[in-house]
This record gives structure tokens, sequence and C-alpha cells, in this order.
């Protein structure tokens, strides 16, 4: 089977109980599509089983893209001192991803050996912006936002990563015109679209960020192969 899940934010607990939940074997398969950190309280440890998992496949979200701008370069406690010493590029990136929840990935990554750093930084880089994928005789997107700046001649590979990772779809316009071809987002909380934390389907378009860090959200799995959705 192959699965997909987003937005999980640090919620570890709920990442394997869901992976419990879909009885998930070696023989599946599952895409996550991006903010695996920030926010809640374990972003490393979902990071970190991800990394000794070859059938997960990591796709970057905004969250991931934010990080990777600063944490090659955050080597200490982030003081006043230590932000004295940063240039204004580096100030801009650090408050962004600080503004986006980033403690507790950031007291995560404190915590790691010099080794282990490297080791997480190295996966981080294995992240892809998106995936297609071939399945019972439907075509599969799978991006973290949407395809921001959306021209339907536009090859998947000529999208800058801040428009796959930043930039929602419009729901009232489909990005094709093939029926049998869907896209799978997270980004855009369910919440904010139906008032429910439920995986959405229209148009085209599968939004499964259910808010899983959220007190009123959960983590929402999505099955390709049958459509059906879980929750925890």
């Amino acid at each position: 089977m192959i699965y997909v899940m987003s937005d999980l934010h640090g919620m570890y607990s709920s990442y394997l109980k869901m992976l419990r939940k879909i009885h998930f074997c070696d023989t599946d398969t599952l895409y996550i599509l991006g903010d695996v950190i920030d926010r809640g309280p374990q972003p490393i440890q979902i990071l970190q089983d991800m990394m000794l998992r070859p059938n997960v496949y990591p796709l970057f979200g905004n969250h991931e893209w934010m990080a990777m701008q600063c944490l090659d370069w955050i080597t200490e406690e982030i003081t006043d001192t230590f932000l004295a010493s940063l240039d204004t590029e580096r100030l801009i990136h650090l408050a962004d991803w600080m503004g986006n929840g980033a403690s507790t990935t950031l007291a995560g990554y404190a915590a790691l050996t010099k080794d282990a750093k490297a080791d997480l930084l190295d996966y981080l880089c294995e992240f892809q912006a998106y995936e297609e994928l071939y399945l019972n005789g439907q075509t599969f997107l799978l991006v973290h936002a949407g395809l921001g700046n959306f021209d339907p001649d536009k090859a998947l590979t000529d999208y800058t990563i801040d428009e796959l990772v930043w930039e929602r779809p419009n729901l009232e316009k489909p990005y094709f015109d093939d029926p049998n071809r869907h896209v799978v987002v997270g980004h855009t909380p369910t919440l904010m679209l139906t008032g429910k934390p439920e995986v959405f389907t229209s148009n085209g378009f599968s939004f499964i960020d259910c808010g899983a860090c959220f007190d009123v959200g959960r983590l929402a799995c999505l099955c390709l192969d049958t459509m059906q959705a879980y929750y925890v």
C-alpha cells in the first residue's frame, strides 16, 4: 500500500500511533509531504525515525526549507551575543523560522551530538520538492503546498521551491483538465477550509493537513490505493 501524511509538526506519538494503525510494514510505502518539524514537542525524533526507514520518502515543507537556511550555521546557543554576530540575511532567515515555531526543533537539534547533527543535515538534503506517482490509472502529484504561479505549460521541474512549499492552490481552479490527474497537498489545514479535521477532496485536490499539532486537530494519513483516510 502507498500512504501519504503531511504536517506532523513534531507530534511523534501521533506519528507512531498512525504507523501502528495502518499496520505499516516493509512492503508499504509512505510519502511525507513536509512540515515534520517545528511547533510540536518532538520533531527531531520523527526525523530520526524516518531516517531509519528506507520505505519512507520525505518531501520539503516550508518549515524544513526555513530550517535548511539556518541549521548549517547555528553552531551555538542562540544568545544576544550570537545574534549580534549574524549578518542581516541570516538574521532575517532566523527570525522567519523562529516566528514559525522553530523553538522545539532548535532545542532538539542542540541536544544532538556533532555526528548526529551532521547526519540530520545530510538527511534534510535528501528531501525532494515533489513526487509524481502512477497508480490505478491515476497520476498523483504529491507536493507540500501547491504549484505557485501555476501555468499548464510549465514543467514541474521549472517551479521554484518557494512556489512548491508556500503557495496555496485556489480550490475553485483545478490545475489540470485531466480527471485522472490528482494533486495531494498539506500546508493548508482543512480546519481553515471546512472547519473539520478531515481530509478534504475537491476539484482534483486532496488536502491532508488536518492540524495534528492543534488541540482541535488530528493527524491524517491517506492511502492512495483505496483513497481511505485514517486519523489519530
